[in-house]
C-alpha cells in the first residue's frame, strides 16, 4: 500500500501541474492539500515521506488522534469539515488553517481560543455557490459582511473563500459554480478585503477549479483510494 500512496501522489501532482500549465498559470501557483480523513497515522506519514506536508481532516477526533501520533513530523494541519461550535477548542489549538468558517460565532471562537503562543489561525469562509440546501456555507451574498467581521478578530488571518460545489459532471456547471467564488474573492479584494486563497477542486473536478483559479485543492481519493467510513 505504502508504494501505491507514493506513486498517486506523483500522479496526482502530475494532473495538478497539467491543469495548470493548461489554464495558463505559473507551475505551483496551485497548493495539493491531501485529504486524510478517514485514513491512518500510517497512510499520512508515508505520503509525508514522499514530500507532502499539508493534510486535511474533517473530524476534530481524528484531528487530535493523527496530532498526537504524528507529533514528530513537520505537517501543517487543514481542518476542513464542519464545525461545531463546541467542538472549536481543540482545532483552535491543534490546526494552522480551518476552511469551513461559515458563521461569526465559529470564528469568534476559534479566535478566543487560539493560543497566544502560536501564530494566527489561517481561515477561509465556506460559501454555499450551488445553494443545496444539503451543503454547509454562508449563502453568497452574506459573506462580505462575515469576511469584514471575520478579517477584525484578533489571533485570526482571513486568507481566504472555500465551497464544495454539486456533486455533477457537468463541467460547465461546476465551472459557473468556482467562478462564483473567484468573483466574491475580487468583489472582496474591492472592498479592501484582499486574500490569496481559493480553497476548491477535489479528486474529481481538480482541472476545472484551477482553470477557474483554485489555489488550493483538497485531494483524497486520488492520492489514498477510496474512504471507509466506519
Amino acid at each position: 500500500m505504502t508504494e501505491s500512496i507514493t506513486l498517486a501522489l506523483q500522479h496526482v501532482r502530475q494532473r495538478l501541474a497539467d491543469a495548470e500549465r493548461v489554464a495558463g498559470r505559473p507551475a505551483g501557483s496551485a497548493q495539493l492539500l491531501a485529504v486524510s480523513k478517514t485514513f491512518p497515522a500510517a497512510d499520512v506519514q508515508q505520503a509525508y515521506l514522499a514530500g507532502q506536508r499539508a493534510f486535511g481532516e474533517n473530524y476534530v477526533q481524528e484531528l487530535q488522534q493523527k496530532c498526537a501520533e504524528l507529533a514528530a513530523l513537520d505537517i501543517e494541519w487543514h481542518f476542513i469539515g464542519p464545525l461545531q461550535s463546541n467542538k472549536t477548542r481543540p482545532v483552535a489549538e491543534l490546526a494552522h488553517w480551518v476552511h469551513s468558517v461559515e458563521r461569526l460565532k465559529i470564528a469568534e471562537r476559534l479566535s478566543a481560543q487560539r493560543p497566544e503562543a502560536l501564530p494566527p489561525l489561517n481561515v477561509c469562509i465556506q460559501v454555499n455557490v450551488s445553494g443545496e440546501a444539503s451543503k454547509s456555507g454562508c449563502a453568497p451574498e452574506q459573506a462580505l459582511e462575515l469576511a469584514r467581521a471575520v478579517a477584525a478578530l484578533p489571533r485570526l488571518a482571513l486568507r481566504g473563500l472555500m465551497c464544495i460545489p454539486e456533486p455533477t459532471e457537468d463541467a460547465a456547471r461546476l465551472a459557473a459554480q468556482f467562478a462564483l467564488l473567484r468573483r466574491l474573492q475580487q468583489q472582496l479584494a474591492a472592498e479592501g478585503l484582499a486574500l490569496d486563497t481559493l480553497s476548491m477542486g477535489m479528486s474529481a473536478d481538480l482541472a476545472v477549479a484551477v482553470a477557474e483559479g483554485a489555489t488550493m485543492v483538497r485531494i483524497g481519493t486520488a492520492i489514498f483510494g477510496s474512504r471507509h467510513y466506519h
